[in-house]
């Protein structure tokens, strides 16, 4: 779909904020679009939408497996389902019904993971979602997306409201600062956002990652290194094509991920590339194989060089 949004300076928000008030916008106009949360009206920045369209909010308790359920139900009989929950619950407790309820009967259910990666910082690994590209890449019929800034998530959120495919979109708690400062781009699942351009480097990043990302970027183009950044917003299906191009133009290729090193963006771009000849110096960065650190989101970040330090 063709982009609408022009993101000024000083008026980013988090990516929740938008996910609500698109929400609101769409169910303005079409009362087939149906939220469904798990306790998670508050954390999800749902309350306004609750209050505005009480009939087309259901709160199911803490029960990750029914709300699924719940929203499978419902879509089958020609709702436009967004389950809403937090992404560590949501795509573990609840894997066995996205993949049977939702994918495999292909029920059009959105599946809102929130406070994605290390959003919830201190709470630790209980409350961390490093596995969620890698559970729901290995189930057929779903879309996986991690949008990077506001514009990106307005223009997710409408195109997965359209689409009869079951889509996953993964949501963190961060202000999400505008990659460009006025977005022409055309926003498709599938198709990665080019953000800067360079010949020396192509880092790819996918969410939280990609404004790090560019600011490493910036970095290392004050010590003569030019890097091109681009926003794998859809980690499945992959855009091999855009792959493909970098690797004619740029010298090597590194990935950054809030996620483990393990099943993720990463590892989806290794597998093409491998599979198809294309050898270039390749590194993949995220978290690895442990139980992470406790801090904040940034200090896990910095402990792990997910931030502009590490990865510049």
């Amino acid at each position: 779909m063709g982009a609408e949004v022009i993101t000024e300076k000083g008026k980013a928000k988090t990516n929740l904020d938008v996910f609500s008030g698109v929400l609101q916008e769409l169910a303005e106009h079409d009362r087939n679009i149906v939220v469904v949360t798990s306790d998670s009206r508050g954390s999800g920045k749902l309350g306004p939408f609750g209050q505005k369209f009480p009939g087309q909010h259901i709160e199911v308790g803490i029960a990750e497996q029914n709300l699924v359920g719940v929203a499978a139900g419902l879509a089958s009989c020609g709702k436009k389902v967004f389950a809403v929950s937090p992404a560590c619950f949501l795509t573990a407790r609840a894997l066995e019904q996205i993949k049977n309820d939702v994918a495999y009967s292909n029920n059009s259910v959105k599946v809102i993971g929130i406070s994605a990666g290390v959003s919830y910082g201190a709470l630790g690994s209980t409350h961390h979602s490093l596995h969620d590209y890698a559970a729901l890449r290995a189930i057929n019929n779903i879309i996986v997306v991690a949008p990077a800034d506001n514009f990106e998530t307005e223009q997710a959120i409408k195109l997965a409201a359209q689409t009869n495919q079951p889509v996953y979109l993964r949501f963190g708690k961060r202000v999400m600062q505008p990659l460009k400062e006025i977005n022409d781009d055309v926003f498709e699942f599938g198709k990665g956002r080019v953000i800067t351009k360079g010949n020396d480097v192509a880092i790819i990043a996918a969410g939280e990652t990609v404004y790090p990302a560019v600011q490493a970027a910036n970095k290392l183009k004050e010590q003569g290194v030019s890097a091109t950044v681009i926003s794998m917003h859809t980690v499945k299906p992959l855009d091999t094509a855009l792959l493909k191009k970098k690797k004619k133009k740029c010298k090597a290729i590194l990935t950054v991920e809030e996620h483990s090193v393990y099943g993720g963006l990463g590892e989806a771009c290794a597998s093409y590339l491998l599979q198809n000849r294309i050898f270039k110096p390749f590194k993949i960065m995220g978290i690895p194989d442990e139980y992470t650190v406790t801090g904040s989101q940034q200090e896990i970040f910095d402990h792990y060089g997910l931030s502009e330090k590490g990865i510049a």
